[in-house]
Order: structure tokens, then sequence, then C-alpha cells
């Protein structure tokens, strides 16, 4: 609140704004006069360069007329108190003032006991907008130190499938999330009990934290809501699939920095806005299925991730980088994920390059290139190989077995 409110008389008579000015005692109102006018070009300018609270305004005026100014003040000053000052025969012109919201009448002359009334009322009007302003704003401050929680437990009633589809959009809009659906939904799952099972609950929740920290840091670029479900397990809903590649890299720098092992597992979200809840169960049933991974293929799978986009990544190539023998890496890759490196690979690619079809206006030989394929012709045919469809087809929402016919919504 400022320490006094600032008032303007603006009055063509020289005698009338004395006579304002001496009878009114504005100490005790907590009110200065700072400024006079006695036209109401200059009263406009004066009341914007001071930035006035309170403005007693003569109707009659010259160059600029009270009422101008009044409708002037209302579009520069949105907030300040207008008092009309107006003789008898200037009434006719009190159906525009009430349009115009003005706060009171002052007949001329004015009675000092009648004005210190008035500008008593315009006061309390303005300290307690002041308080109501000070107790939005106090609340706005804490609504956005909550937005973290607030994201957290409207995704988790999203993918408990709680939402309809408007309570999504209004919640995405309200809490500034992209407002479309994610491309990705991310789990990782750290096996604390049979890592450390005489470990505290407050030592393992700082694990948890700092694990859930350096998801974060990693994905900064990318927008996304980091959070944990109903299990305990950290969930990660992406909006760029283009953050998976860093996402696989958070099994090595979790590894690294806290000495300890947890395994990430990544899935497509498709369909509609309300569709999260089928992704999230088989990411979930994905990686409760996932054996634990051996030291080399789990660098190997990182590698992949990490380097698709690469057209020379084979399998002799990341066994050198590995220092493995390439025959060894196939069989135990085999083994251990229940596919070939070949397949694995192509369904990175394959599953980078649809979400990059999805959500970019990159041409189809853009899409190859930061697929990992040399030549748009190989990445058409491994393309439709693997989804029924041709990338340009699929681009368009076309499903295998429409004949081009049908569309699917992916909102």
């Amino acid at each position: 609140m400022p320490d006094k409110w600032k008032v303007m008389i603006a009055d063509d008579e020289s005698i009338i704004r004395e006579g304002i000015r001496q009878c009114v005692d504005w100490d005790s109102l907590g009110m200065k006069v700072i400024a006079e006018a006695e036209d109401g070009e200059e009263a406009l300018e004066l009341a914007t360069e001071q930035g006035i609270h309170i403005a007693l305004v003569d109707l009659n005026m010259p160059i600029m007329h009270g009422m101008e100014l009044m409708k002037r003040l209302r579009e520069e000053l949105p907030g300040c108190k207008i008092i009309v000052i107006t003789g008898h025969d200037e009434f006719s012109y009190a159906q525009e003032s009430i349009r115009l919201q003005v706060n009171d009448y002052i007949l001329k002359p004015a009675e000092p006991k009648q004005l210190m009334q008035v500008l008593r009322g315009v006061r309390d009007e303005l300290e307690s907008e002041q308080q109501q302003s000070q107790h939005l704003e106090q609340a706005s401050r804490q609504l956005l130190k909550n937005f973290p929680l607030l994201r957290e437990r409207f995704c988790q009633e999203w993918l408990d499938g709680n939402l309809s589809q408007a309570e999504i959009r209004e919640q995405l809009q309200f809490l500034k999330l992209p407002p479309q659906r994610p491309e990705l939904i991310g789990i990782i799952r750290w096996r604390w009990e049979g890592q450390h099972p005489a470990m505290k609950e407050k030592e393992r929740q700082l694990f948890l934290f700092a694990i859930e920290n350096i998801a974060a840091e990693l994905l900064e670029p990318y927008s996304r809501v980091i959070f944990r479900d109903a299990a305990g397990l950290i969930v990660i809903l992406l909006w760029d699939a283009a953050g998976e590649r860093v996402l696989a890299g958070v099994e090595a720098a979790v590894r690294s920095n806290l000495k300890i092992a947890v395994e990430v597992g990544a899935t497509p979200i498709q369909g509609e806005i309300t569709d999260l809840t089928a992704a999230y169960r088989s990411c979930r049933m994905a990686l409760a299925k996932e054996q634990p991974l051996s030291p080399l293929v789990r660098r190997a799978k990182q590698y992949i991730q990490e380097h698709y986009s690469e057209y020379g990544l084979t399998l002799e190539a990341m066994a050198g980088i590995l220092q493995a023998s390439p025959v060894y890496l196939s069989r135990l890759f085999k083994q251990e994920l229940g596919e070939s490196f070949g397949a694995y690979l192509t369904q990175i690619r394959i599953r980078r390059a649809a979400g990059l079809l999805h959500s970019t206006e990159l041409s189809i030989n853009e899409v190859a290139e930061q697929s990992g394929y040399e030549t748009q012709h190989y990445f058409s045919t491994a393309f439709k190989k693997h989804t029924g469809v041709s990338p340009m087809q699929f681009r368009k929402g076309v499903q295998p077995g429409d004949g081009g016919n049908r569309k699917q919504d992916n909102q």
C-alpha cells in the first residue's frame, strides 16, 4: 500500500481548485494532492505521468471535455477512482458518467463535510482493493510454488484414467503443460530390496530423490513431468520423443553418480489424449518381465539408444567400442533381450521415425536421415515392413488394412 494516495484536481477555475485543496484534511485521509490541471489535456498528461489514484474532474473544461477525459482515464488508468465536480445544470451527463463507472458526484460549490465523506469512501474502496490484490498475489505465489506437486497429482489421476478429455485439456492449460498428449512414458525402477536390504526408509527416500534429480537434469531441455506412482516407481511423461535417447542415459548416470543400478523402460503413447493408462500398464509390464541385464548388454543397449541415428552402427563396430567379441555380444544380446541386435536397432529407429512423422513437418528424407537410414528408399521399405504402412500413409493417419480411407486420432 502506498504511503499516500495520489490525488489530482482538474478544474478550469483556480478558485475551485484552491477551495477543494484547502477545505480537506488530506493527511487524515492518507492522501496527497500531487497535481492540479486547468484543462482536460493537461489533466490526462499529469494523471498518467504521476500514476494518480483519485481524480476530481470538472465536466466543463476547455481543450478536452471532462467526459472525454474520464474515458481516457479509464483506458490509461483503469484502477483510478473518479469523482465528478459538477454544477446543477450539468446533470444531463449523469447517465454517461454512470457508464464510465464514476465513483461519486460533488456539487459546486463543494461542501467540506460532503467532500470528506466522499473521499473517505473512495479511500476505503482503494484500501479494500489493495488488500484483495495482495491476497491474490500471495495466493498466486503459493500456487506457483506448489505447481510441481499439482502437476504430479494431475498426472497420477490422468494415468489412473479418472479424468475426462475436457478435464485433461483444462488441467494441461492451467498447469502450463503442452496441450496435446505426451509422446512417451518412461518408468525408472530401483530394486533396492536386493541391493541394500538393510537400508533405512529415510536413506531410500534420499536415493529416490537423487534419481529423480538426475533424470530431471538430463531431461531439462524437454517438456516433461516426473513423479512417483502409487507403487513407488518413478514415472516420466515426455512430450518430445527425442528425449527417449536421453532417458536411456539415466541408468549410466545413476550408476556413475550414486553407485546403484536402476532399470529404465520406455513406451510410446498412442491414441487419444485419454489413452495414457494403456501405455503406462504396458511399460510397467515390460519392465516387470525384464530380467536383470548383464553389464555388457546394458552398455550395448544404452549405446544403441544414444547412437541409433548413425549410419555406420553395426554389431561389429559397437563390439569394438565395448571391447567385446561380436559373436559373444550377439549371443548375449539375443539371450537377454530376446531379439537380435539388428531387430532391436530397427525397432528403435522405426519408433523414432514414427515420432518424427507424427510430431514434426520434416520431409520423409529428413526423417530417414535422423533415424539412421542412409537412403529414403531403404527407410521407406523398412518402415512399411515394420508397420504395415508407408511413412507418408503413417503421417496421414492411415492404419494397416484401411486402404487409405480411415484416419486415426492422435490428439
